[in-house]
C-alpha cells in the first residue's frame, strides 16, 4: 500500500508535476502513486467489509483526497460505483460517530428488490474495491444543543442513522434520558445488536413477525411520556406516515419511495444529449442514469434539492407529494416521474 502523504505535500507534487506534465494533468500521475489522489472527483477505498446477514453488508470507507469527513450524526453519504459501464449513485446512512479527523466512513446497505446498487454492493464489495464519493448530507441528524429527552424509532435499516447518533451520544457521554423503540421482521434480520445491547438506556425491539407491526398505539404503550420527546424515526412509508399524524413535530428519515400514482411515464428529453423512454414509476434522475445522463443528486428523497432542474417542457408527477409540475417550474428529478412527454434542462 502507498504510503500516506500529507495534503500540503500532495499540493506540492501536484504543482511540481503540473510544470512537467502538460497536456497531461496532474491526477492522470499522482493516481498512479495512490488512487485515492485526485483532486478531478472524490475517491474512496473499501477497507473493511463485512456481512452481518445474508442480504447486508457493512463497509469501512477511507476517504481520498478533498473529501469532506465533517459531518453531523445521523447525516448520509452519497456512494457511486461503477455497474455495466456506467457509474450507479445512491446514497447511505453513515453509521460512525463524527472525527475531527476521520481515517474511515462507515455505512450498511441491505439489498432492495431491483436495489441495482445495493445489489452489487452486497454480492460483490471487497476490501481494496475504489468507489466514488459525494460529500455528506442531510437533514436528519442531532441537533446542537441535544435535547434533553430523546426517542428514537426505527425499522430494519431505518436504525442506521440512528446508530450514527447513539454511538455520537455515547462518546460524548451524553446518553441522558434516551428511549430506542426498533423493529425488525424477523430476529435474525436485526443489525447492531451488539451496539444496542451494549447501551445504558431503555433498548425495545419488537419483531413484527411475531408481535405485529410498529405503530403509535405501541409507543404510547412503551413509552408513556412520548409526547415530551423529541422524536427522531427512520424506517418504512407507512410507519413514519402513522408517526407523522399522530405527532407532527417528530423528525422523520425516509429511504424508499412510494411509486404507486397514476402518472402514465413518456419520452424524456436530457437537453440535446439524450432522450429515453421511461414508465411511471421511473424517476427522471434514474431515467437519465440509465440514459448515460449523471444529473446532481444528494438524498435521493427529494429532501436536499440538489437535484433540482428546470422543466422545460411537457409535465412532470411528484411521487412525495401528488403534486403535477408545468413547464418552467423547476422541479425535484430525484422524486418526480414523467406525466407524458417532458424535457428537463442541464
Amino acid at each position: 500500500m502507498a504510503p500516506a502523504l500529507p495534503r500540503d505535500g500532495l499540493r506540492s507534487l501536484r504543482s511540481a508535476l503540473r510544470r512537467f506534465t502538460t497536456p497531461l494533468l496532474p491526477d492522470d500521475y499522482t493516481q498512479l502513486v495512490n488512487p485515492l489522489w485526485s483532486a478531478r472527483e472524490l475517491r474512496g477505498r473499501i477497507e473493511h467489509v463485512d456481512r452481518p446477514t445474508a442480504d447486508t453488508v457493512s463497509l469501512s470507507i477511507r476517504p481520498g483526497w478533498g473529501v469532506p469527513v465533517d459531518f453531523h450524526a445521523g447525516q448520509y453519504i452519497g456512494i457511486g460505483v461503477p455497474i455495466d459501464g456506467r457509474f450507479t449513485w445512491r446514497s447511505y446512512s453513515l453509521t460512525c460517530a463524527p472525527q475531527p479527523a476521520a481515517d474511515l466512513l462507515t455505512i450498511t446497505v441491505r439489498a432492495v428488490e431491483r436495489g441495482k446498487l445495493s445489489n452489487h454492493l452486497v454480492g460483490t464489495a471487497t476490501p481494496g474495491m475504489m468507489v466514488r464519493l459525494a460529500a455528506p448530507a442531510g437533514e436528519f441528524h442531532l441537533t446542537d444543543p441535544v435535547p434533553e429527552k430523546l426517542l428514537f424509532v426505527s425499522a430494519g435499516t431505518g436504525i442506521t442513522p440512528i446508530v450514527g447518533m447513539l454511538r455520537t451520544l455515547a462518546e460524548r457521554d451524553q446518553l441522558g434520558d434516551v428511549v430506542v423503540v426498533h423493529s425488525v421482521r424477523h430476529r435474525g434480520d436485526l443489525l447492531f445488536a451488539e451496539v444496542l445491547q451494549g447501551l445504558p438506556i431503555p433498548v425495545h425491539i419488537q419483531v413484527t413477525s411475531e408481535d405485529g407491526r410498529l405503530g403509535a398505539a405501541d409507543l404510547e404503550r412503551l413509552v408513556p411520556d412520548v409526547a415530551e420527546r423529541v422524536m427522531y424515526a427512520c424506517g418504512p412509508s407507512t410507519m413514519l406516515d402513522e408517526l407523522e399524524a399522530r405527532w407532527p413535530e417528530v423528525r422523520t428519515e425516509r429511504f424508499t419511495l412510494d411509486r404507486a400514482s397514476d402518472a402514465t411515464g413518456g419520452v424524456i428529453s436530457f437537453g440535446d444529449r439524450a432522450s429515453v423512454s421511461a414508465d411511471g414509476a421511473t424517476t427522471i434522475l434514474e431515467a437519465g442514469e440509465g440514459a448515460g445522463v449523471q444529473l446532481p443528486f444528494g438524498c435521493r428523497m427529494g429532501i436536499c434539492q440538489t437535484c433540482v432542474r428546470p422543466l422545460e417542457d411537457g409535465h412532470a408527477h411528484d411521487l412525495r407529494t401528488g403534486e403535477t409540475h408545468h413547464p418552467g417550474e423547476r422541479i425535484r428529478t430525484c422524486v418526480c416521474v414523467a406525466a407524458g412527454n417532458l424535457r428537463i434542462g442541464l
